[in-house]
């Protein structure tokens, strides 16, 4: 009687398990069907814009609306590489988008440091400080920014463009709680060996930080890569703007060629995505770093 109890028993809990098996399948199912249905939504402008720059001589706008070509065309980028300079404006892009992504990454670092690891009067007052100026719009210091430029004679250059946006608040709150997550016995190694701070700092702690870096290094490539306004309003020749300004003269121009200009920003897109793939698991180290800080 008990070993036919026992077995019945042993049933129930097969049974129980296949059941919970079963459950906890349809609910992944169900969670990764959402997800999927998300990340179209969130791509659908994307896809769009792809879809538009593929459909030749077509207005995006007509009725009834073309969401979908018809064919796969690629004049579209053809024309727009033959009628734009785009390695001049790519070039530019690059220049601006380096000076940019280095100065942040070296002044965010020098910054966030200091207030992560030394201890001294104000620090925590100063830090307030620096968070407390993130709710600044930045469109607000527009002006005081091209009178300062222009005031340092750095109007029209590419210098110009990088400088007011050589460092954010955000990105020294970044590293900040990145080199908070350091343990204090590497930088107290470093002393033992005569080490210098600016030495411990180079050698020993900024190989530890890379994801926070990674991440710095993606958000202002992003940042930078995409600059419209400002180098419009700072930069006087028209062939020193970077690739998202220069766009502007296909919508000015061509205000119905929609073609041309989605495959103008499609081809100002791929590298953004290029450098995403190739650092988004870092990117996802750093923010979890920082968080954990």
């Amino acid at each position: 009687m008990e070993t036919v109890e026992l077995t019945q028993a042993d049933k129930l809990i097969e049974t129980s398990k296949r059941k919970k098996k079963v459950v906890n399948g349809l609910r992944m199912a169900i969670t990764y069907l959402l997800l999927l249905l998300l990340a179209i939504f969130m791509m659908g402008p994307f896809l769009w814009l792809l879809s538009v720059s593929l459909m030749p001589g077509r207005n995006i706008f007509s009725s009834p609306p073309a969401i979908f070509p018809t064919f796969i065309d690629f004049d579209n980028y053809v024309q727009v590489w033959q009628f734009m300079n785009f390695p001049r404006y790519i070039w530019n892009t690059v220049v601006i988008t380096v000076l940019g992504v280095v100065f942040n990454i070296v002044l965010s670092c020098m910054t966030g440091y200091p207030l992560a690891v030394f201890r001294f009067k104000g620090r925590n007052f100063v830090f307030v400080t620096l968070i407390a100026t993130m709710i600044i719009p930045s469109s607000t210091a527009m002006i005081v920014h091209y009178l300062t430029i222009q005031d340092l004679g750095l109007g029209g250059s590419y210098l110009g463009v990088v400088l007011p946006a050589a460092v954010s608040v955000f990105n020294i709150f970044l590293m900040r709680q990145t080199f908070l997550n350091i343990p204090i016995d590497v930088r107290d190694s470093g002393k033992i060996d005569g080490a210098s701070e600016f030495r411990i700092w180079w050698q020993l702690i900024l190989p530890l930080v890379k994801p926070g870096i990674a991440v710095i290094a993606l958000l202002e490539f992003m940042s930078f890569w995409n600059s419209f306004l400002w180098p419009m309003v700072i930069l006087d020749d028209p062939l020193k703007y970077p690739l998202a300004s220069a766009l502007t003269t296909l919508n000015g121009q061509f205000s119905y060629n929609f073609g041309w200009i989605a495959a103008g920003t499609m081809i100002s897109v791929i590298p953004i995505i290029v450098v995403f793939l190739f650092t988004q698991r870092y990117y996802m180290e750093g923010i979890a770093g920082a968080v954990k800080g």
